[in-house]
């Protein structure tokens, strides 16, 4: 598995269970783990956050290799490490341009807090 895969993964529940959700894999982390810093993947399209959270439609390039089945929003708000032996499987990706977009997006937003405190 690699940056830019949409990736199934057993992630906590509010209620304790596990549940497999979609995830993507922004980043892997430095050995020796090899973990993946990912971000939840969710059809609530309402719970977008307007220039932060990216819609992906079904008129978007990369939608029919993203493996997704509905238009959903991939939440740089709702981010997690996730461990490499908790991964069930690839079931698509987003194209590199559109993962690095996200990527720049989240490290922007992190150096602006930073230089604004």
């Amino acid at each position: 598995m690699k940056e830019g895969d949409v990736v199934l993964a057993a992630l906590p529940q509010s209620d304790g269970q596990t549940k497999l959700r979609p995830v993507l894999l922004l980043r892997q982390l430095p050995p020796p783990y090899n973990d993946f810093l990912a971000c939840g993947i969710s059809t609530q399209i309402h719970q977008k956050i307007e220039n932060f959270d990216e819609l992906l439609t079904n008129e978007d390039d990369d939608f029919n290799n993203s493996g997704l089945l509905k238009e959903s929003i991939i939440r740089l708000s709702f981010l997690t490490v996730v461990p490499s032996n908790i991964l069930a499987g690839t079931i698509g990706k987003i194209s590199e341009s559109r993962n690095k977009k996200l990527l720049k997006r989240l490290s922007d937003y992190l150096i602006k807090e930073i230089n604004n405190h």
